[in-house]
């Protein structure tokens, strides 16, 4: 019973479903059913051309219905969207008689020009159909601009005597994405185990509502051993993960698609000189397959806009420096049930603005509650923050949840943090670091988004200048450090 519940979790999370033979959408009664939950369009990608897609309309239930209407629940450009209804324009389609456990026919049209850089590559609309004065919805997806697009098939998997089908892209051998053409993902990606997936520089990544990359298959449980994704964004030709939605409204409005999750088991993953914005989780680190190597290495990434949480990780292994986690609904960071973190030249921001924040902007936690409310301990081996700024909106941005029965290892060297003055953590563990409780300009414009350091901000070379080597001579931007180091991403430019 357990591992059948373990199963349904899965579906729900996932948006997948069993194989059958024909797909109703749910109904009740007095409404229609359908022969599928949305109409995808995804042959016409390099010329001009059309297609023709079959939709069937049923009335399973044992009385007439009347359709009042069906119509395209948005405005229809250039007609798009061609439909028709046992014969019939869809503007004439209205009061449409369907008998008991009768059917009928839509066909439906489309003609793009996939050459016009002008057209978005996502054309989306719904199907509305009114019954009894009940509105129900088929979405219509549309590409329009050619491009990479990885969509959802059914993958079998047999646990005792059931086949379930899962639907999503598997991507079960070494992969690349270069950024010729966009990526767009519609449902999940899955980087299988023993297979690693490499983003080249300058490539684009647009997910769909609901959407989401799985590095590592979830699905598989104890025996996911690996699954790996390489970022290899470079300064200027950052590597872009973001929603599909184009228009002007949505270029900073969170929660438009997932997340990115490194599964428990997947390994040795790289994100360099990337930018990650607008979803509900921005990378999430599940628990190790190896503590001898970090399951994820961050550098030089902007996590932005997030719904939820900036980097959720969970006893992992995680290393970062020269990162922007900024403006997020939640957390910016989480270290959540033990793990080991190193994070170094980082800025941690959270002016939040799409709705009230009323968590601090990182998080420390040594322990959980199991199902039977039982303390579980995963001790903090390390969580080293040296030469970062902590600083958001709220009066107090950090919360430690330490249990003193666990190892809870963690310092702030030469960090700049806001606590407020009253706060029972005033004792924090820390190294020559700076704390403020107010808004002491320390950026330039945080409300216009702009974290870069202002010309009086207490951030400036007050940094560790040891820390300085190799990687860490230069800020997110390749401005050089030298001497004494300003804390923070940014290095103040004279």
């Amino acid at each position: 019973m357990a591992l059948r519940n373990f199963f349904n979790v899965i579906l729900i999370c996932l948006a997948l479903s069993s194989c059958r033979k024909d797909f109703f959408a749910e109904s009740g009664p007095g409404q229609l059913s359908f022969s599928n939950d949305s109409i995808l369009f995804d042959t016409v990608f390099t010329t001009i051309g059309s297609t023709t897609k079959k939709f069937v309309v049923y009335n399973n239930n044992n009385n007439p219905l009347t359709i009042e209407t069906i119509r395209l629940a948005q405005d229809n450009p250039s007609d798009v969207y061609r439909i028709n209804v046992d014969g019939m324009p869809i503007e004439l389609s209205q009061n449409i008689k369907l008998a008991a456990n009768d059917s009928l026919f839509l066909f439906i049209e489309i003609t793009i020009n996939p050459n016009n850089q002008n057209t978005p590559f996502l054309v989306s609309n719904q199907l509305e159909f009114t019954t009894n004065g009940k509105i129900q919805l088929i979405d219509l997806i549309a590409f329009g601009q050619n491009a990479n697009f990885y969509t959802p098939s059914d993958n079998l998997f047999i646990f005792d005597n059931d086949t379930i089908s899962f639907r999503y892209y598997s991507i079960s051998q070494n992969t690349t994405w270069i950024k010729e053409k966009p990526h767009v993902i519609y449902g999940y990606v899955v980087v299988e185990p023993n297979a690693t997936l490499t983003i080249e520089e300058g490539a684009q990544i647009y997910f769909h509502a609901n959407s989401g990359l799985f590095v590592g298959n979830p699905i598989l449980g104890a025996n996911n051993d690996g699954g790996t994704i390489n970022v290899n964004g470079s300064l200027g030709n950052e590597v872009v993960f973001q929603g599909d939605r184009l228009e002007d409204w949505y270029q900073d409005a969170p929660g438009q698609w997932s997340q990115i999750w490194l599964c428990a088991g997947s390994k040795n993953n790289t994100v360099n000189y990337a930018v990650i914005r607008n979803g509900t989780v921005g990378i999430k680190v599940d628990t190790l397959g190896n503590s001898s190597d970090p399951t994820l290495n961050i550098n030089n990434t902007i996590i932005e806009n997030m719904s939820d949480i900036g980097l959720f990780a969970q006893g992992s292994y995680v290393n970062g420096y020269n990162n922007l986690i900024r403006n997020c609904g939640r957390y910016n960071l989480v270290l959540n049930i033990g793990g080991h973190y190193q994070f170094d030249h980082c800025t941690f921001a959270n002016y939040y603005n799409y709705g009230s924040r009323n968590t601090p902007i990182v998080l420390l936690n040594n322990y959980y509650k199991d199902v039977n409310e039982n303390i579980q301990f995963r001790p903090l081996t390390q969580a080293h923050f040296t030469n970062c700024i902590i600083d958001g909106s709220s009066v107090h941005e950090i919360e430690l949840q330490n249990n003193s029965s666990s190892e809870f290892n963690y310092v702030f060297d030469h960090c700049l943090i806001k606590l407020h003055p009253d706060s029972s953590i005033n004792n924090l563990n820390h190294t020559n670091s700076i704390k403020v409780n107010s808004n002491s300009s320390i950026f330039i414009n945080p409300q216009e988004q702009d974290f870069q350091l202002s010309d009086y901000s207490i951030a400036i070379d007050a940094g560790k200048a040891s820390l300085l080597n190799n990687a860490l001579s230069l800020d997110i931007l390749g401005n050089s450090r030298y001497g004494k180091p300003d804390i923070g991403v940014y290095e103040k430019v004279d």
